[in-house]
């Protein structure tokens, strides 16, 4: 019948198996097969931040919600980030999701507050939408890098500081363009 790895053929009677053309054309949808068995045992590791291909990291990435990931950001990078996103996205919405998000973006410790919170009746803020992160550093990022990331974690009715190593970064002060 020929190759040991003819593993198709040789469930097929071997009167069928004798005709060369017939060989050839089963080869074929073996060779489809082939490619379909292997992709069960890759499950497990396309959603495993530390082992899918580059092109599934940025899937996934967008996939909870995190703005797309640049494909010229070093892989590793791209990495790190699906990573924080994921570990923060239990606490989406949240200071702490913010906090653990940040804190996954710069690789150091973050510190967030927010307008929110529980207030007795009647002495409730008038305005509880805004939200403060500070962060040591913007770690492997630029600066609008983390600024783009922080950004399109927070709802766009919320105002957002940003203040990196004690300086504002977002709103930009006055005078400092992009």
């Amino acid at each position: 019948m020929g190759r040991a790895e003819d593993w198709l053929l040789a469930q097929l009677p071997a009167g069928m198996v004798a005709e060369d053309f017939f060989s050839r054309f089963v080869r074929i949808f073996q060779a489809e097969a082939e490619t379909l068995l292997a992709h069960p045992d890759n499950l497990p590791y396309l959603a495993d931040p530390r082992l899918a291909p580059p092109e599934m990291v940025r899937y996934l990435a967008r996939w909870i919600g995190l703005p797309g990931l640049d494909a010229d950001l070093p892989e590793d990078l791209q990495r790190d980030l699906l990573a924080a996103g994921a570990a923060a996205l239990p606490w989406r919405g949240t200071a702490h999701g913010l906090r653990v998000l940040l804190e996954g973006y710069t690789g150091g410790p973050a510190h967030v507050v927010d307008g929110g919170g529980v207030h007795p009746l009647g002495e409730e803020p008038t305005d509880t939408a805004w939200v403060r992160l500070e962060a040591a550093s913007t770690g492997r990022l630029t600066q609008d890098e983390l600024v783009e990331l922080v950004r399109a974690e927070v709802p766009a009715h919320v105002r957002v500081e940003l203040v990196v190593a004690g300086r504002t970064v977002w709103p930009r002060p006055e005078g400092e363009s992009r």
